[in-house]
């Protein structure tokens, strides 16, 4: 098994785990990667993920020697099934926290900013590797770069493939916070489980608005938010919250 998968209270936890191959994902992964976080989608329990890597890695991208000559069929199922894991982890409407340490290349970086926050250790690199190998960029990478940096920075870093180190990621906007390695676990967690103390279906749909603000028009935009907070006002987390408001205490929310 080359991902791992726990819980821990309401948080999930997805561990990258290839030794020796600073956890480049294989196909194998790929799938489990996936139905991780399908299943993690279904769970009432688990109300926050974190995404790490094991070894001291996050992860190298996609494993090398899943490449090479290939059928275009055989070519194609290695992008579906790619698109699945960033769909999972994108489309699941609980928090999701990358922890990142060491090498964070290619299409694992496009895994970590799939996520919602990412945090990072001093030692993290992350890297768009893909011009050192005359490819091009998948799994949504620069979809989302130019989104958080704007299209010309990121432009600059694909088309030169460097190494963006853990403070000019921080500096960037790439990276939430930095924290030291022997504590980036329990950083991590305590993020992952006051987000899961809050009010799951309106982070959901919080979650939703962001990526509709990404491709609407502010009057488009308008009349999906039209729909959405009335819907939220019918849920038992509002009026938990309103009446915690009421009575001068902390909410608590169950996510229903």
């Amino acid at each position: 098994m080359t991902v791992r998968v726990e819980k821990r209270g309401s948080t999930g936890i997805v561990t990258l785990d290839q030794p020796g191959r600073a956890n480049a994902f294989t196909m194998e992964m790929r799938e489990q990667v996936w139905r991780a976080f399908e299943d993690m989608a279904e769970d009432e329990e688990i109300r926050a993920v974190i995404l790490t890597g094991a070894n001291g890695q996050f992860c190298s991208g996609a494993d090398t020697g899943d490449m090479g000559h290939q059928s275009t069929a055989a070519l194609l199922r290695r992008m579906r099934w790619l698109h699945r894991m960033v769909k999972a982890i994108s489309g699941l409407r609980k928090p999701v926290i990358a922890a990142v340490d060491g090498a964070c290349v290619g299409a694992g970086w496009s895994l970590a900013l799939t996520c919602d926050m990412v945090i990072a250790t001093p030692g993290a690199r992350f890297c768009q590797s893909f011009g050192r190998i005359g490819y091009v960029p998948d799994a949504g990478v620069t979809w989302q770069l130019s989104r958080l940096v704007g299209p010309m920075r990121a432009k600059e870093i694909v088309y030169s493939a460097r190494i963006v180190d853990a403070q000019e990621a921080l500096r960037l906007g790439l990276v939430l916070e930095l924290v030291e390695r022997d504590g980036l676990m329990a950083r991590a967690l305590d993020l992952a489980e006051s987000l899961a103390q809050g009010p799951t279906l309106a982070t959901g749909m919080a979650k939703r608005q962001f990526e509709a603000a990404q491709a609407l028009s502010l009057d488009q935009y308008l009349e999906l938010e039209f729909t959405m907070q009335p819907l939220m006002a019918t849920t038992q987390d509002h009026q938990e919250g309103i009446a915690a408001a009421r009575e001068k205490r902390s909410p608590h929310f169950r996510g229903s």
